[in-house]
């Protein structure tokens, strides 16, 4: 009964938000989103076992509009500065929490996680620690000492902190910081052990960026993981940034690379998600934005240890990459007025597509049944063209329930992969493809037709492959 209660009163809150945001539109003269009666990003990512967080701008918290999408679209949130050693710790040995507690207060107050970030860094780093001079013991010892207060501060109260933070550099050599010249690599075993023993509960993150594939970079990111496991060292879990551009995502690429860390026994997530675009946006950027959120959020929800997605920021109004990407921007789920953008109902199609449609257990018309009933169905799969290292294929369901919004799934073959597909979106997860509708083709009468294609790499696929939906399998046909 509780997450009933819960729900409903999310519900409610969406309706203040859009109230919120008229008001805001009074003042900043923009249209208010109309967003109030669909499910939040946080319900539809409740059901999936996954959390979906933003950072947070911690001087934006008093801005009416911005608190509650903060508060009613996401279960977790990220400190954007309020938590960095130089806000913390801006002398040494004296400490400042009033922004790391107003995050933790304001989480506490709406039901939500905090991922702390960052305790280890190279950048942001207070004067009298960038441009003092230590000895190597004194320097072990101001980076465990600040690690262990601030972890030792929230105790309880952060679930997942990123412990060390872009330690390396594109060639996978570890980064000449300040920290690793006077202590090697050794600093970053010492930091996630000092981490450890101020909240033993806590998971411990090792976060970096352009790490998102498979390269030079990731791949000394995956041997220095390993080797910490290896060690005993208390390593829960890898961030990946994906600070991303539009037209150069490659979700099947992200997702492998997410699953052979997870396969080291470790929990994966995605940090710092934002996908930015050459300005001025159109119609065209923002819906390819919107297929390169989907990708990267079927990407994770293919992988069962990556536990989240953190976008980082809620508005182009307030995003970072304006002032760091020349001529660059638009690179967040909302515009600079606070309305969602194509890429907001991409983040949330991906959460229902993985069975994350909480629905509403008030209202009898929209329980909430992540896959609801589809009657009697029946699937014709056919390869209409195959080649050596390929195939094109044609899939055809007719479904005996009417449906408003579809899922549908089947295997390849092993070593088959999925190329690209159209009338639907598509991911792939080992052998099984899962397919969901489209914008335009998600309502289907009783009777009606689901029709969808894609190609194959690498082989091709089998005629009469069989299909389901929704959970239940279809007869050939």
């Amino acid at each position: 009964m509780r997450q009933h209660r819960v729900r409903t009163v999310r519900r409610l809150a969406r309706a203040a938000v859009a109230a919120s945001a008229a008001a805001a539109a009074l003042t900043f003269g923009f249209s208010a989103p109309s967003q109030a009666a669909d499910p939040s990003l946080r319900e539809v990512a409740e059901p999936t076992g996954r959390f979906i967080g933003t950072a947070v701008n911690d001087g934006l918290l008093s801005n009416g509009t911005y608190s509650d999408i903060v508060s009613t679209e996401f279960d977790s949130v990220t400190a954007e500065n309020a938590m960095k050693w130089e806000a913390v710790e801006p002398q040494r040995g004296q400490f400042n929490w009033a922004g790391g507690d107003r995050l933790v207060q304001f989480a506490q107050a709406n039901d939500q996680l905090v991922y702390g970030h960052t305790l280890v860094w190279h950048s942001q780093m207070p004067g009298w620690l960038q441009n003092g001079s230590f000895s190597n013991s004194e320097l072990r010892t101001i980076v465990t000492d600040h690690v262990t207060t601030q972890v030792g501060r929230y105790k309880g109260k952060v679930q997942r902190w990123d412990v060390v933070n872009e330690a390396f550099n594109e060639d996978g050599s570890l980064r000449q910081s300040k920290f690793y010249q006077q202590l090697g690599a050794s600093y970053i075993a010492d930091s996630f052990r000092a981490a450890r023993a101020a909240d033993p509960d806590a998971k411990l993150f090792i976060n970096d960026y352009n790490t998102e594939t498979a390269n030079a970079k990731s791949d000394g990111l995956y041997r220095l993981v390993r080797d910490l496991k290896a060690q005993g060292v208390p390593i829960d879990g890898v961030g990946f940034q994906n600070h991303l551009i539009v037209g150069q995502v490659n979700g099947q690429a992200i997702r492998q690379n997410l699953q052979r860390f997870a396969d080291l026994g470790l929990e994966v997530a995605v940090t710092e998600l934002d996908i930015r675009m050459r300005m001025p946006s159109d119609s065209s950027k923002l819906q390819q934005q919107a297929r390169d959120y989907r990708a990267v959020a079927d990407a994770c929800l293919a992988v069962s240890r990556c536990s989240g997605i953190t976008v980082w920021g809620v508005s182009d109004r307030d995003s970072w990459v304006p002032d760091v990407f020349d001529g660059e921007g638009a690179a967040c789920p909302w515009d600079e007025n606070y309305r969602p953008k194509p890429a907001y109902d991409a983040l949330r199609d991906a959460f229902v597509a993985a069975g994350g449609d909480p629905g509403d257990p008030d209202d009898p018309d929209n329980p909430g049944d992540p896959d609801p009933p589809t009657g009697d169905c029946s699937a014709a799969f056919t390869v209409s063209n195959r080649w050596d290292t390929g195939s094109v294929v044609s899939v055809t369901i007719r479904t005996g329930q009417a449906l408003n919004g579809w899922r549908a799934q089947f295997d390849l073959p092993a070593g088959v992969n999925l190329a690209n597909g159209w009338n639907g979106a598509f991911s792939q997860s080992g052998r099984t493809v899962t397919v969901s509708n489209a914008a335009y083709n998600g309502t289907v009468p009783a009777g009606g037709t689901i029709s969808f294609g894609f190609q194959t790499s690498g082989g091709a696929a089998q005629d009469g492959t069989r299909v389901s939906l929704g959970g239940q399998e279809c007869a050939a046909g």
